[in-house]
């Protein structure tokens, strides 16, 4: 019998708290094994890991690469997957490889395989896929049935096309359709984190709100404990709230620190927009257990007539060439905006070309917008990049520029020398390709069982079902 099988034929609210293990916030960048461990001693009903995000920006969803080191995100999944198979019970992972798209969760199955081979392992696995065609953008552009998220503009269809991957972010509603073939390891492509530890709980029975509420809160594991960190968090889900424990003894889960993590990448903390609905945190209380637990309850959902889905897309910009130096004149550091302008406007009488410039003055405003009066002056840091049609050209314009600036002359300077430290050579280094994001929108009315493609194979030979 398989674990989904097993925990939904088993369990029921009656029976007791529902065990809630998460070991990652994000797989691949290191699950702390002891703590991990702490929560395998406690028999968890199910483990979840977060995969991913876009929040490291649009490279990793245009490019289909992993942000996580190969290796790392080996060692997490073999981790996660022989705990979950020891135990017999279901290890849900979502959006796999960092944004979900399909050579993502494709590489993601791919490690996983291999773990099996070197183990013996045998087991069921599903998939869920997130991509969307460009057709199907193309079509809700057309009718009117795509909104786009906070600033973004509306896409033109020229946009859409030059997406390289587009994927949806798949809900509660979805993982919980693939969690009704039996599995033993479920893999989604791009998915609402707080989907990964929502569905099962709902299945069985437990009250939506709730599994919301618990979901957003351990899907960043200890995140939301004082101190913060990357440890294991566990959560006991009953019909009228949960308990939220760190398995780090260190690491305490306090009604403020709880309470705090509510506004954790929300403009609205009392209001979470989900795909199916809203969970209403208005009443929501904040119980200490005892300094290391916390009991929440009183959240509400006010269900949607029909799930939305966000939608992600990204597109090539060009090939990046990225030079880093540092300014320690104080007259130099007066002028440099315009200092850096006069200089790209002679450059671009010497490289010609479509390549353009994108500068960041760290010490005057590249981490957030400065008055002129808190600039620095001792020092500020360049990052500065530029983006061409191929890489060749990218590396042109940079070199020159860098030449440029560092001779570059204005009033009162004192040394001819140059007017650029550079802490190696060479300091303008190839960074691949650069994306942009054309998609992070809303799209209403989506065929959502024909967009998310479940799937199943046995890893291993045939498991035991």
């Amino acid at each position: 019998m398989s674990a989904s099988t097993r925990l939904l034929g088993s369990h029921r609210p009656s029976d007791g708290p529902l065990r809630i293990l998460a070991a990652s916030g994000q797989l691949g960048y290191g699950i702390p094994v002891e703590p991990f461990e702490r929560g395998l001693q406690r028999r968890p009903h199910f483990i979840g890991c977060d995969m991913g995000s876009i929040d490291p920006g649009p490279f990793y969803l245009g490019s289909g690469e992993m942000a996580a080191p190969a290796t790392m995100v080996r060692r997490d999944l073999e981790l996660v997957l022989l705990a979950a198979l020891d135990q017999g019970i279901p290890l849900v992972i979502g959006s796999a490889g960092t944004a979900g798209a399909g050579p993502q969760l494709d590489a993601t199955v791919a490690i996983v395989q291999d773990i099996a081979r070197d183990k013996g392992l045998r087991f069921r696995l599903t998939t869920v896929r997130s991509d969307i065609p460009g057709a199907l953008v193309l079509d809700a552009l057309d009718q009117g049935t795509l909104t786009p998220i906070g600033p973004m503009p509306m896409p033109t269809p020229q946009d859409v096309l030059q997406c390289t991957h587009i994927v949806g972010q798949c809900g509660t509603e979805t993982l919980a359709r693939a969690l009704r073939t039996p599995t033993d390891v479920l893999i989604a492509g791009r998915a609402c984190d707080t989907a990964i530890f929502a569905a099962l709980p709902e299945m069985l029975g437990y009250p939506t709100a709730l599994c919301l509420h618990m979901a957003k809160i351990v899907e960043c594991t200890s995140l939301c404990c004082s101190p913060s960190g990357r440890d294991a968090m566990l959560a006991d889900l009953t019909m009228d709230g949960f308990t939220l424990e760190s398995m780090n003894p260190q690491a305490h889960a306090t009604p403020a620190s709880v309470a705090a993590h509510a506004m954790y990448e929300q403009a609205d903390p009392l209001e979470v927009d989900e795909p199916g609905g809203t969970l209403l945190l208005h009443e929501a209380r904040y119980q200490a257990v005892d300094a290391h637990r916390t009991h929440v309850s009183g959240a509400r959902f006010r269900p949607r007539a029909r799930a939305t889905l966000k939608i992600e897309g990204a597109a090539p910009v060009g090939a990046r060439c990225v030079l880093l130096a540092g300014v320690a004149d104080p007259t130099m550091l007066g002028i440099l905006p315009e200092a850096i302008a006069a200089v790209e406007q002679r450059v671009r009488k010497l490289v010609p070309g479509g390549w353009t410039l994108h500068s960041h003055i760290y010490g005057q405003g590249a981490v957030h917008t400065l008055a002129p009066e808190r600039h620095s002056r001792f020092e500020a840091g360049l990052v500065i990049e530029f983006i061409a049609p191929d890489a060749a050209l990218a590396r042109a314009a940079a070199g020159v520029f860098k030449q440029n600036l560092l001779h570059f002359g204005y009033p009162g300077r004192v040394s001819t020398a140059g007017n650029l430290a550079f802490a190696f050579t060479p300091s303008e280094i190839d960074a691949g390709m650069a994306y942009r994001f054309v998609l992070y929108h809303i799209m209403r009315d989506a065929p959502l069982d024909d967009i998310f493609r479940v799937e199943s194979v046995d890893i291993g030979g045939p498991a035991l079902h």
